[in-house]
């Protein structure tokens, strides 16, 4: 599952299953689909996605769309998530692209607009279409390029991550409130006390926390949640925009949590297998009361669900103080899909275009609990029937528009910043096996290297031509407490 703008996801979150199969005939390409495809008449607008948990959603916006213009019949293809790029690039080379589509992962959008891959929609949307969307989502560098539309959001800023609690451990250790409800941790202290209580009272049977960082990505997870909460607006995954730098190691926020997170499992509050357990293991060890907290995103629940399993609640950005200092952060815009420069009736590929970015298509995208809507006004938690997804969806004030250089510099784009590692994860878990023994000089060493990493970047691109320095990186006037507003959205 992919959330459509920024979402912070499991690994961009659910990854597709299955297999593609190519047959090239009559000097074109056909992508057989892991779900089938619908039969339909040669006349029909094809259409891609990677959508697989989300695919009931399509399916029900097909079958409404076609009440509304049976003259244009839709073709979905499903295409494999991992596969999805190449097989997009392979279909632009043979000019058999699909009328619209989930745009690419890769190359990066600039590039797809570079190389004509998208048309420019700025026949249909006008100022007045733009006008249905909240302030500031049509941005250059994100969904225009040279003053000209591509495509739009579908999505809001989402909050990542969450701490999941399972009511049953927490009430068989009467963590409850007078109410019967039970007292989920919003302090960092919360957290320590609940996991105490849970694995004192059960004999050790239960712990009190657990994860699954077999794939080395659990971990960070962690880090990310309670270290934004205590004002780190950064997390794992990005500099601290405040001051273009990576601070791992200047952030006592990083150290002060990695230390509190060896003191759990130093006091016997960590389910002990949770280095060697994969994530989905994990998830089914949480929901059958193995342990009463982890963390994970709203990917966790449609795996829950079909494992009969709802017996959870949800709170995010735990802190020292209660009140989160820092939250999720996004771009301002969005994209989703977009239309093909190829496209042989551009003007009923619009019209599904248009149908998917409606406020009544994106209500019925948050009632199904697949995420966030663009549209403020669809984010109502008394929409949704599913508890655990309605805590999620409550929750939406917890992300906003952040620092995005690329917005204010497009030529930010052309950094590319290569992997360093040992990273954030790999430290993470030298430090949690006794690899590692100092927080404080692990931490600082990954700062040194991520920032090196940064500036010998920034460095090979103006070496190519690009008019880009680390000075496109500080946002000295942000105040990560609020959306920050781009003078150029």
């Amino acid at each position: 599952m992919r959330r459509p703008t920024t979402s912070m996801k499991r690994r961009d979150l659910l990854r597709a299953g299955g297999a593609v199969a190519l047959t090239a005939f009559a000097g074109g390409l056909t992508a057989c689909s892991n779900s089938g495809e619908r039969t339909v008449s040669s006349t029909a607008v094809t259409y891609w996605d990677w959508y697989v948990s989300q695919a009931a959603w399509v399916d029900n916006e097909i079958k409404l769309f076609a009440q509304a213009h049976s003259d244009s019949p839709i073709k979905k293809t499903t295409q494999v998530t991992d596969k999805y790029a190449d097989l997009f690039a392979l279909a632009s080379r043979s000019k058999t692209t699909p009328d619209i589509f989930m745009i690419p992962k890769t190359p990066t959008i600039q590039e797809q607009v570079a190389k004509k891959w998208l048309l420019p929609l700025d026949k249909w949307a006008t100022s007045g279409w733009r006008s249905r969307f909240p302030a500031d989502q049509f941005v250059e560098g994100v969904n225009m390029f040279d003053g000209k539309v591509y495509t739009a959001p579908f999505a809001a800023p989402a909050p990542s991550l969450q701490l999941c609690c399972h009511k049953g451990v927490f009430k068989n250790a009467g963590l409850t409130n007078a109410d019967g409800s039970i007292q989920v941790p919003k302090t960092w202290d919360d957290v320590t006390r609940a996991a105490q209580t849970i694995t004192t009272k059960s004999g050790g049977k239960v712990y009190g926390l657990g994860f699954g960082n077999a794939q080395n990505f659990a971990l960070a997870w962690w880090i990310d949640l309670f270290t934004r909460g205590a004002g780190s607006p950064g997390g794992t995954n990005s500099m601290d925009f405040r001051t273009g730098a990576w601070t791992y190691g200047s952030d006592r926020n990083y150290a002060d949590f990695l230390n509190l997170l060896l003191d759990w499992k130093k006091r016997g509050f960590v389910y002990p297998n949770s280095m060697s357990s994969s994530d989905e293991q994990a998830r089914a060890f949480f929901s059958q009361g193995a342990f009463g907290m982890t963390v994970g995103g709203v990917w966790n629940q449609p795996t829950w669900t079909e494992a009969k399993f709802t017996d959870y609640s949800l709170v995010t950005l735990p802190s020292p103080t209660g009140s989160p200092k820092a939250f999720f952060y996004g771009p301002p815009g969005g994209s989703f899909v977009a239309i093909s420069a190829g496209a042989k009736e551009p003007d009923r590929a619009w019209a599904w275009f248009d149908w998917l970015y409606g406020k009544a298509a994106g209500k019925r995208w948050v009632e199904q609990g697949l995420g966030l809507s663009v549209y403020p006004e669809n984010n109502d938690p008394s929409l949704v029937k599913f508890a655990p997804f309605a805590e999620y969806v409550a929750m939406a004030d917890t992300a906003m528009v952040g620092p995005t250089p690329t917005v204010r510099n497009p030529e930010v784009a052309t950094v590319t910043l290569n992997a360093v590692k040992p990273d954030i994860n790999d430290v993470a878990a030298g430090l949690y096996t006794g690899q590692l023994k100092d927080t404080g000089a692990a931490l600082s060493e990954l700062q040194d290297r991520m920032n090196q990493a940064q500036s010998d970047a920034v460095k090979a691109a103006a070496a190519q031509g690009a008019k880009v320095s680390m000075a496109d990186y500080v946002f000295a006037d942000w105040d990560p407490t609020k959306p920050y507003v781009h003078k150029s959205a």
